[in-house]
């Protein structure tokens, strides 16, 4: 029982909207987008995740996906890299989502919340558009 609970505090807490803060993330090899704003909303045993941007060029993204935290793979739409997610929580503050394009693994990006709720770091390994390996430490504030 205590442990249903805190899986659903831990969904909850992700719940909502957040921003990107540009200047505290870190992008290698680069470049970082302009903006990004995450919405993410529960889901049955896992959420729906929409994320709206600029990026480097200017150009409008939205990436989104809706996956149950068992493992999976879902249909993600608006990738330039992958056509699948999974997710699978790793506490009740800590979830991996590992990104796909057919059977190839292209991306993991570990998210953390904080203890207060208010921020979430992601941190994404794998390789991006262009073959190259990428290393992004993203910080995303609370709205």
């Amino acid at each position: 029982m205590g442990l249903v609970r805190v899986s659903a505090q831990g969904s909850d807490a992700r719940s909502g909207t957040w921003k990107l803060n540009v200047e505290k993330s870190k992008y290698s090899p680069g470049p970082a987008p302009k903006s990004a704003t995450m919405k993410i909303e529960a889901s049955g045993q896992g959420e729906t995740n929409t994320t709206e941007g600029v990026n480097a060029e200017g150009a409008a993204t939205k990436v989104q996906y809706t996956a149950q935290f068992d493992g999976k793979d879902y249909p993600l739409t608006g990738s330039q890299t992958a056509d699948k997610t999974s997710l699978k929580r790793i506490d009740a503050r800590t979830t991996e989502r590992t990104n796909k394009k057919g059977e190839t693994v292209v991306g993991t990006i570990t998210q953390v919340l904080s203890e207060d709720g208010k921020m979430m770091t992601a941190t994404t390994t794998g390789t991006n558009a262009q073959g190259q390996a990428m290393n992004n430490v993203t910080v995303w504030e609370k709205q």
